[in-house]
């Protein structure tokens, strides 16, 4: 289930499921009414996510979530308990939250200290800060953009300036929040630069709610979405063997290509062959050339013919 307006959770979400699971989405209501703490309770109210959850009921799912940041954090630790509740009695099937997915992110991670980054306004990026803490989880940086509507425009770039402007202590991990939020392409290039697994609101999502479903999240260069079992380490191990082994093939390939390349464009080496040595022998005579018969001179240029000689 998403809000009305997260734009940006459609194709999202689906980058993460693996091709054997179905992801079905519905919206609760639209409301109208710009990001703050008011439009979060109002997206999390009981009833709302109860009527959402019987929407999705005809297609029998086998695990609910909530994909919302801050509907599901307003209420602190104690209200997140109680939507998955509330969800649970509308569905009957599991169910949960992102912020609840967090905290299952963290917690297998290992993380105490947290960057934050939010596309919110001052006031809702406090009241998630508030809620880590509640569950012992220091914000050491944070950075936010301020807004309150067009969330889903946001592009990647500003997301990596944030990330790199909220990582200014020695945190854990970074958390990326909001649904509507585009990370998926972000986060590989994060973990990377950062050193340091890159959570986002979506990812956690997925990977909370496929795990119910015993499936695991896919995407590429993810910290969060390691099989950490010993199992998977060594599975990851072999992987990473045959992925080097198949750059040093590629490599040779290459290598081979490019010297046939230069051979051929070199060519073949054809020999010198130096012409026939012809014998000496007496010079054959020249022929003779017929004299030139003479000619009348020219007069000479500028001069006047002679005046003819006067009558005797």
């Amino acid at each position: 289930m998403v809000a009305p307006f997260d734009f940006a959770l459609d194709r999202e979400l689906w980058r993460w499921v693996p091709d054997d699971i179905s992801l079905r989405v519905t919206r609760t209501p639209y409301v109208p009414v710009e990001v703050s703490l008011d439009l979060a309770r109002l997206v999390s109210e009981h009833e709302t996510l109860g009527e959402a959850v019987r929407a999705l009921g005809a297609s029998e799912p086998e695990v609910v979530a909530y994909a919302c940041t801050s509907g599901s954090f307003v209420g602190g630790p104690a209200g997140e308990r109680a939507m998955c509740e509330a969800m649970t009695r509308a569905g009957e099937v599991p169910s949960l939250t992102t912020t609840g997915a967090l905290i299952e992110a963290i917690e297998e991670l290992g993380v105490t200290r947290i960057a934050l980054v939010t596309p919110y306004t001052e006031s809702v990026t406090q009241a998630l800060e508030d809620y880590l803490a509640e569950v012992g989880v220091t914000v050491t940086g944070r950075a936010f953009l301020g807004l309150t509507r067009h969330i889903w425009k946001v592009p990647y770039r500003s997301v990596v300036d944030m990330a790199r402007e909220a990582v200014v202590g020695s945190a854990d991990a970074l958390f990326i929040s909001c649904t509507n939020l585009p990370t998926y392409d972000a986060i590989p290039q994060l973990e990377a630069e950062l050193r340091m697994p890159v959570l986002s609101a979506n990812q956690v999502t997925m990977w909370a709610a496929l795990r119910r479903l015993g499936a695991r999240a896919v995407g590429p260069y993810q910290g969060l979405l390691l099989d950490r079992s010993p199992a998977g380490e060594a599975r990851q191990a072999d992987e990473a063997r045959a992925v080097r082994e198949e750059m040093r093939e590629i490599r040779q390939e290459v290598a081979e290509a490019q010297g046939a390349r230069e051979v051929a464009a070199v060519g073949p080496v054809v020999p010198v062959v130096p012409p026939p040595v012809v014998p000496a022998g007496p010079a054959a005579p020249l022929p003779e050339v017929p004299p030139i018969p003479p000619t009348a001179p020219e007069p000479p240029l500028n001069e006047s013919p002679p005046e003819p000689l006067p009558d005797e």
